[in-house]
């Protein structure tokens, strides 16, 4: 069977300690069981039989956006059967209406945002100029959910995406980290959007996913493993055990990013 993981964050090796540093700050000092860099991604992720992975890094600052678009292209031409480059942008990003193609003529298959992270909330306007450059240009892979922030609250998704009904948005951690079933309930049947299935069967009963992966619609989850944070092997272990179908498995595993990405 093939294994597409949507959802991997990479790192330049002389950053990456202070990146999972920093990543463990913001949630709790919670454990991080991987180091973050590429080469330790593509160990974890032969170990889990991957066939192939997106590769990503979210720019605090608009500085940053030109630094990781660059390491994370090198990254994917170093690997480029097995690796699935996304962009980095930020709210603060100029030029984006330039920017946004160029990065598609690049190679970038998508763009990834964090709202917590980033700080900036998913419905306000310098995030809009983001999610209007990219409609029907790339898809956007959105950290969705917080306990603390309502950044990327399932009503500011909802306001957000109407206004942008032709952008391809994946609500990453089935739409809503640490709120997955309420936020499955505001979003199922409003709008249309692509969820990941990372950072939440660790803490959702097998019958729970189910119910919301199948509330979404199968055709519309795509497996992710949120590398550094989880080994890809126990999350593809922890789905391959949920009572879906075979169909249903391999439509998320790996035929939902084909129509995804084209």
């Amino acid at each position: 069977m093939k294994v597409f993981d949507i959802h991997t964050h990479i790192y330049p090796d002389a950053i990456a300690p202070h990146a999972v540093k920093a990543i463990s700050s913001l949630y709790d000092d919670a454990v991080i069981r991987n180091d973050g860099t590429l080469s330790t991604l593509i160990e974890r992720e032969a170990e889990a039989g991957t066939t192939r992975f997106a590769i990503h890094s979210v720019a605090t600052t608009a500085h940053q956006v030109g630094s990781i678009n660059r390491f994370v292209l090198a990254s994917h031409q170093a690997n480029p059967d097995i690796t699935v480059p996304f962009a980095a942008l930020h709210p603060d990003t100029e030029d984006l209406d330039t920017l946004v193609p160029q990065l598609k003529a690049m190679g970038f298959k998508g763009i990834k945002l964090h709202p917590e992270f980033q700080n900036f909330k998913v419905d306000e306007e310098r995030a809009l100029r983001m999610f209007a450059a990219a409609e029907g240009v790339l898809p956007i892979l959105l950290h969705c959910g917080d306990r603390y922030v309502d950044n990327s609250a399932a009503e500011r998704i909802i306001n957000m995406k109407k206004q942008f009904p032709k952008l391809k948005l994946v609500c990453a951690h089935l739409g809503g980290w640490t709120c997955w079933q309420e936020a499955a309930d505001k979003l199922m049947g409003k709008v249309d959007v692509w969820v990941d299935s990372s950072s939440a069967l660790y803490a959702l009963t097998p019958e729970a996913s189910v119910r919301i992966i199948r509330g979404y619609g199968v055709k519309k989850v795509i497996f992710g493993s949120d590398y550094p944070m989880w080994y890809p092997k126990e999350e593809l272990e922890r789905f391959l055990a949920l009572p879906l179908t075979d169909g249903e498995k391999e439509d998320i595993l790996w035929n939902n990013h084909l129509e995804l990405l084209k």
